[in-house]
């Protein structure tokens, strides 16, 4: 275990695998699977009629798209401990904002544009609120999302923070081992004490699926540890007990469809399956670049496709098939992320990157820049 060297300077940075393609088209599919439960899943009245009515047949399958969600959150514990292995706090702060920042400010943009110009009055959207949106902790402050979607970003952000206060203790493998074992049982406790302001502040619903992914990265680079087995066990137990308990409820308060804990655990138990078969096997060396393609895609995607997705089924459906429907909605969803990705991402993201980055090292970079126990050391001796 080597840890980092110094305050400020990132720890050696370990064999990296290469991109993982089909890693990325996990996360195309895990986006696909939820725009499919929003469009075809949900209960709402896109369709002409309520969805339970329109399409029951439909409904019965693709409600467990939901769970795309908990393979996000796999795949992003794998992605998050990959990315911070190598940076110090600054570059993971930097690092983070530069990818999460510029397409989200662009969706809250563009649902304002929706529901302001293009259907005013389908629901209620002030200014305040917006504004409050763009800082993705408006749930925080007991302000509605915008978009349904964003409460996943609220996790995502609360789990970057504790990455980053285990970035700035120093990533060490036995560090990230006792965090990815402590952290989802302290998240589970304060679930069953009914500890509500630590449940949040740990994740707790989502945490063993975080650190179930964390440890899929850890095993990349040791597949014989017993340890790392046992953790990752650990992990897809309380994440079929907490999270998968707890999205079946999301389920079923949605749709007509109820889901049994066989389902659900099944659910969860596929989530990690497929993260350690993209990742731990020869399928890690597959580097198709249309899968990399789908990968850039999948995250605009996935912010701007309810709102927009919808009302293109409640345009369109009235002239074309419903299978025709769908088609033209998912077209219109892709071209939107498509252009976000081009026209936001690509250009912006680095930017925003290279300029945290560079403002936050500031104060490294100045000459007359002393280290705080240098610093003391010469208090000391001009004491004397």
């Amino acid at each position: 275990s080597r840890r980092c060297p110094r305050p400020g300077h990132p720890p050696r940075m370990p064999t990296q695998p290469p991109r993982l393609a089909v890693r990325d088209g996990l996360r195309f599919a895990a986006a696909a699977a939820v725009l499919v439960y929003h469009f075809v899943a949900v209960n709402h009245h896109a369709w002409g009629a309520r969805t339970s009515a329109s399409l029951p047949d439909a409904q019965a399958v693709t409600a467990y798209g939901s769970f795309g969600v908990q393979l996000f959150f796999v795949v992003s514990g794998f992605v998050i401990l990959m990315t911070a292995w190598g940076r110090d706090v600054r570059g993971f702060v930097a690092s983070r904002a530069g990818r999460l920042f510029p397409a989200y400010w662009a969706s809250v943009l563009l649902t304002v544009v929706l529901l302001v110009l293009v259907v005013p009055g389908r629901r209620d959207v002030d200014l305040p609120q917006a504004a409050a949106n763009l800082t993705m902790v408006q749930r925080a402050f007991g302000i509605p999302d915008l978009e349904a979607v964003y409460w996943t970003l609220w996790s995502e952000l609360r789990f970057y923070v504790l990455v980053g206060v285990l970035v700035a203790v120093g990533l060490t493998r036995a560090r990230v081992l006792a965090f990815v074992v402590l952290w989802p049982v302290a998240g589970a406790i304060a679930t069953q004490t009914g500890s509500e302001l630590a449940a949040t502040v740990l994740v707790a619903p989502d945490a063993p699926l975080f650190a179930g992914g964390m440890v899929l990265y850890l095993l990349t680079r040791e597949r014989r540890s017993p340890v790392l087995w046992l953790a990752l066990a650990l992990n897809v137990l309380l994440g079929a007990a907490l999270s998968g308990r707890i999205q079946s409820g999301r389920i079923e308060n949605s749709t007509d469809v109820v889901v049994s804990p066989t389902a659900w655990w099944v659910a969860i138990v596929v989530c990690f399956a497929l993260v350690a078969v993209a990742t731990l096997t020869p399928l890690a060396r597959v580097s198709w670049g249309w899968l990399t393609a789908l990968g850039a895609l999948t995250y605009p995607l996935y912010l701007v496709h309810s709102s927009w997705g919808r009302w293109v089924i409640e345009s369109v459906h009235p002239y074309l098939s419903r299978a025709a429907t769908l088609a033209v909605a998912v077209a219109v969803c892709l071209a939107l992320a498509w252009v976000i990705h081009r026209a936001v991402e690509r250009p912006l993201g680095p930017r925003l990157r290279h300029a945290l980055d560079r403002d936050l090292r500031r104060d490294l970079d100045r000459p007359d820049h002393v280290p705080a126990s240098r610093g003391a050391q010469d208090e000391a001796l001009a004491a004397r």
